[in-house]
């Protein structure tokens, strides 16, 4: 008979013994313990959730920080590249790898410096000119308003005007402030192209030393991977300066006879400022390159300017579309819409240096993906040529659709 209690009730097997507590369970793994204390594992969590966030907004920050550097080092890396044969051929006849890249930057800075000091001379002689001519242009231009809306204007009264002015005076001070700007910007620009030029050196002359760090961390299989890409990029790197070298001189050449023929001053130099930076100032550098031809020529005759107009839009439409193609075909290798394409989005990642190395950048990924790509036979169809006409598939839609119109019956399904 089983055990009662005082209220003759059975006792289950689960009681208690008299004056014990019931015994409770141990709480499930992950389950808040009694009384609401927290997990032990909740505080590591939380702390590596922190941990993990400090690092990332440290990272952002030092990214956001260092991309400046980053920029000028790619920039850098590109020129070295755009250098690297010309050094690799002076390095192959005895010459010290050091030695040719020094020769090479030598000669690259004699050449901007000369182009540099003839276009300043060039446009301090066209402000002299400006200046020296100013009251004789003011007198004109009084002289017309006088005629025109029937005044009695003076020089010596718009003069004393401007020079007691408010307009003039803000202007002044605006200008005095912004002298310290401009002069930090320059500084800034000078060190600027110091640490590119560095840095391009450093890769240009021990390139050979940075290949086997490179390679010495990686397995034989990939080392060959990442010569046959640094060998792609040198290729299509200096295949596309070499066609935009070879643009630019033939632009410089024809905008150059057209100047001297039509007796603008420093005709040379405006040959050389338009090739220059119409062919390596990507999308918008044809239109600042003519701008300032137009402007000297207006200077002489505004039909001048016109006609200056008119040759480089010409002359634009025959460089897009009968020199550029050839070129870039055979140096490059790139169609004209991925090229304008990768423009844009260099641009907007990285401005005016990711408009300048986006070609090369895009022309050497792609000649590396491709040598990976599968490619199949195209098949025998017209479609594929462009030709709508009856494929091996039968009838067109056209027909299709037309028949019934027609009144023909539609032909009948064999079953």
């Amino acid at each position: 008979m089983a055990p009662i209690d005082e209220d003759n009730e059975p006792l289950t097997r689960d009681a208690a013994p008299t004056g014990t507590t019931p015994r409770e369970r141990p709480p499930a793994p992950g389950a808040v313990a009694a009384g609401g204390r927290m997990p032990r594992w909740l505080p590591r969590a939380m702390v590596l959730a922190l941990a993990l966030i400090a690092a990332f907004q440290l990272g952002s920050w030092a990214f956001h920080q260092l991309t400046g550097l980053l920029i000028n080092v790619l920039i850098a890396f590109f020129l070295a590249l755009a250098i690297e044969p010309a050094v690799s051929r002076m390095a192959a006849r005895g010459m010290r790898r050091g030695l040719a890249t020094f020769l090479v930057f030598l000669g690259l800075t004699i050449v901007v410096a000369g182009f540099v000091t003839l276009l300043g001379s060039m446009l301090a002689g066209q402000i002299i000119k400006m200046v020296e001519g100013f009251p004789d242009y003011l007198d004109s231009l009084i002289n017309w308003i006088n005629e025109t809306f029937h005044t009695e204007l003076r020089r010596v009264d718009v003069q004393e005007g401007l020079l007691h002015s408010d307009w003039l005076r803000k202007y002044a001070q605006n200008s005095a402030a912004g002298v310290l700007d401009v002069s930090a910007q320059v500084l800034g620009g000078l060190f600027q192209l110091l640490t590119v030029g560095l840095f391009s050196f450093y890769f240009a002359a021990d390139g050979p030393r940075l290949r086997r760090a490179l390679c010495s961390v990686l397995p034989p299989a990939r080392q060959a991977e990442v010569l046959r890409a640094w060998e792609i990029a040198v290729d299509k790197t200096g295949g596309y300066l070499y066609s935009r070298g070879l643009m630019a001189l033939i632009s410089g050449v024809a905008h150059y006879i057209l100047l001297q023929s039509l007796g603008v001053p420093y005709a040379p130099v405006l040959g050389v400022w338009v090739g220059l930076v119409s062919q390596f100032i990507p999308t918008i550098g044809t239109y600042l390159a003519g701008a300032l031809p137009m402007l000297i020529a207006f200077a002489v005759d505004p039909w001048y300017a016109v006609w200056v107009l008119v040759f480089v839009v010409v002359y634009q439409q025959f460089e897009n579309y009968m020199l550029q193609p050839k070129l870039t075909a055979r140096t490059v290798d790139i169609h004209p819409a991925v090229a304008f394409g990768s423009v844009i989005a260099g641009t907007a990642l990285l401005g005016a240096v990711g408009a300048l190395i986006a070609i090369p950048a895009v022309a050497t990924l792609q000649a590396f993906l491709g040598a990976y790509v599968k490619r199949y036979a195209v098949t025998d169809d017209p479609r594929v040529h462009g030709h709508r006409g009856r494929g091996p598939g039968g009838p067109g839609v056209l027909a299709r659709i037309r028949r019934p119109r027609a009144g023909q019956p539609e032909p009948e399904e064999s079953s």
